[in-house]
């Protein structure tokens, strides 16, 4: 398995497309990158994480760049610190829902998003060059700042639509699921402030993946299990870095990830309608999410007078997007939600906020708050891409539904239908193409996917 290199960052498996020679080859380039200023790091939980944040630091030093090591800690805090403590960029090193023999490194650009497509060119050419050390009496400075993570969430309690004693009355029963990663450390936390009642399933760091680290239904049986058995109001799962955030309702049943982002959606624009947070020269509010993201977002903004706006997969787009249309709130449908009170990064600490504060108002139960919104089925699948000529298969259906259809080639190919969409894409992080559908029910959802998997392979 070769090196991925993406607007995601690198990602491999360690010891084989991960070496160390890889990582010095990318810190060193990155440290050029940001002319050799301070620079931010944290480390997800996994049992390779340390080695190689050992290496980096090292790195870092002798290119001169000054340190500030956040340890163990999600992707999103690393670029809330990146901003806060006003540092020139910041590493996170992960490999996100990845399985545990893979790690990578994800680059943040001095506003604490991650480089765009330009930034990442720039750092590919910067990492095919040869970079020169600084002598010993030039490193850089080393500073542990392991305490960032309780920044993060006292900044995450301070945005205007979090009530911490509304919820803290409530009392929730909440069990969660943090993949033996860093969630173990901030969620806990997180719902400790917020008075709840924490059942905690894999929440050691122990770096040692229980499940598959992708918060999937079928990957989240025993959390399934434990909100029955507890009798929990509902259970949270994030994936090894935190950025993800996906909920079990109080039966034990899967939420659905898709519904994260349109909940947190709809309980943040009830809120600026409501207390009138947004002005008449800003109105209607408007919401960013990906291509990929469920129509019922779509269907929660027209209810609210709000503009929906889509872009490529990655949170980076979404982000840069947000910021240059002044979004309220938007993110991604694999359970990703941005909120620009507190930041641009994907968050599953305020997300988690959020849907806390939105079920102590609702006053009733998870599954019942569910019901409230627009119902859709999406079906999600991945296929191996490595004997396929993706882009004459992407050409062949596209010129078949042309006519049937509204056309999107932004990225990969997405076939919008009068009832439901389809959507191809190569992976950003794994060697394959993901294809996602969406209509009013499963079955159909399915027939779709089964349809143009029949016209990938006839």
């Amino acid at each position: 398995m070769s090196l991925m290199v993406s607007i995601s960052g690198i990602r491999g498996i360690v010891g084989k497309s991960l070496t160390p020679e890889v990582i010095i080859k990318y810190v060193s380039a990155y440290a050029e990158f940001c002319k050799r200023k301070s620079i931010v790091i944290g480390r997800d939980g996994r049992i390779t994480g340390k080695p190689i944040s050992d290496i980096v630091i090292s790195t870092l030093l002798q290119m001169g760049c000054d340190v500030i090591d956040l340890g163990v800690c999600p992707t999103p805090t690393v670029g809330f610190a990146v901003e806060k403590l006003k540092a020139r960029g910041g590493i996170s090193i992960t490999a996100s829902h990845n399985p545990i023999v893979w790690n990578g490194l994800k680059f943040f650009s001095t506003d604490g998003l991650f480089l765009d497509i330009n930034q990442n060119r720039k750092l590919w050419k910067l990492a095919s060059q040869n970079h020169k050390y600084v002598p010993w009496n030039k490193f850089g400075k080393y500073r542990n700042k392991s305490e960032f993570i309780n920044v993060h969430v006292k900044e995450a309690l301070k945005t205007p639509y979090i009530n911490a004693q509304k919820i803290r009355r409530a009392k929730f029963k909440v069990v969660i699921d943090c993949i033996n990663s860093a969630g173990g450390i901030i969620v806990p936390y997180l719902l400790e402030e917020l008075g709840c009642k924490i059942i905690e399933l894999n929440c050691e760091l122990s770096g040692i993946f229980k499940h598959k680290p992708e918060p999937l239904p079928e990957n989240l049986t025993s959390l399934c299990q434990a909100v029955r058995k507890y009798k929990a109001d509902f259970g949270i799962a994030v994936d090894p870095d935190v950025d993800r955030l996906v909920l079990i309702d109080e039966n034990g049943n899967p939420y659905g990830e898709e519904y994260t982002i349109v909940t947190c959606i709809k309980y943040v624009l009830e809120k600026k309608l409501k207390r009138k947070l947004y002005s008449e020269e800003n109105a209607p509010p408007k919401v960013v999410v990906n291509l990929s993201t469920t129509r019922a977002v779509d269907d929660v903004c027209q209810q609210y007078g709000a503009i929906v706006l889509r872009t490529p997969v990655g949170e980076i787009n979404v982000a840069k997007k947000m910021k240059e249309v002044k979004a309220i709130i938007g993110g991604e449908g694999s359970g990703g939600v941005i909120l620009p009170d507190l930041h641009y990064n994907r968050d599953a600490i305020i997300g988690s906020a959020l849907i806390l504060q939105y079920l102590s108002e609702f006053g009733g139960t998870i599954s019942e708050l569910k019901s409230t919104l627009p119902k859709y089925s999406i079906v999600k699948e991945k296929l191996d891409v490595s004997r396929l000529n993706i882009d004459s298969i992407f050409k062949k259906i596209e010129s078949k539904y042309s006519n049937q259809g509204k056309v999107n080639t932004e990225d990969g190919l997405k076939i919008d239908f009068e009832n439901s969409w389809i959507h191809l894409r190569k992976s950003n992080t794994e060697p394959i193409i993901r294809i996602i559908a969406e209509a009013p029910t499963k079955y159909e959802a399915k027939q779709l996917v089964k349809k143009i998997k029949s016209e990938i392979f006839g």
